[in-house]
């Protein structure tokens, strides 16, 4: 029996050690293969996980307690059951719900509100940084009124042509009595 545990506590280090180096490639050339048997509890990460704790418990247990076989595997599998519900719940769903895609299309910038970071004149170009979600993108802009705005004033953005955000100066209006 010491034989299975140490073969499993060795075949999870190698996966985690693997899984650093080596881990998105293997992922990116296997995507979608296992989709067929996607649970979301069959995560490889939990299985590993689980397997390395039934490896390391059972190596404990059998040094360490006065126990039989038997009852030191159904107490493995349930520290192993018990770890991978842990890891499950603790780590693997939080992290599948917290991917966020900072992804956008310039389509998706009319009516944005942004900030000159590079003055644009009257017939040029300049920059200017939108936030998108939890961060910002830069553009690159030219005034739709054709005047020159300096660094720093808000703009909103009125089209997008050719891949150029057309801007004009942003006006807040207060108090205004309808």
């Amino acid at each position: 029996m010491q034989t299975l545990y140490l073969g499993c506590l060795a075949l999870g280090v190698i996966f985690a050690i693997v899984s650093v180096l080596v881990g998105d490639l293997i992922g990116s050339a296997l995507d979608g293969i296992f989709d067929i048997v996607s649970f979301d509890f069959l995560n490889p990460t939990v299985l590993a996980g689980a397997v390395t704790v039934f490896g390391g418990a059972g190596i404990l247990l059998t040094r360490y307690s006065t126990l039989d076989d038997g009852p030191i595997v159904a107490l493995s599998l349930l520290t192993a059951a018990f770890m991978g519900v842990l890891l499950f719940l603790g780590f693997v769903k939080p992290m599948d719900k917290s991917q966020t895609s900072n992804g956008f299309s310039m389509q998706d910038l009319p009516g944005m509100i942004g900030e000159i970071t590079i003055p644009i004149p009257a017939e040029g170009y300049g920059e200017i940084m939108v936030k998108f979600g939890a961060g910002n993108s830069l553009h690159t802009a030219s005034s739709f009124d054709h005047r020159p705005l300096l660094a720093g004033t808000k703009v909103v953005v009125i089209d997008v042509n050719d891949g150029v955000a057309l801007v004009s100066e942003f006006e807040e209006r207060r108090g205004v009595d309808i």
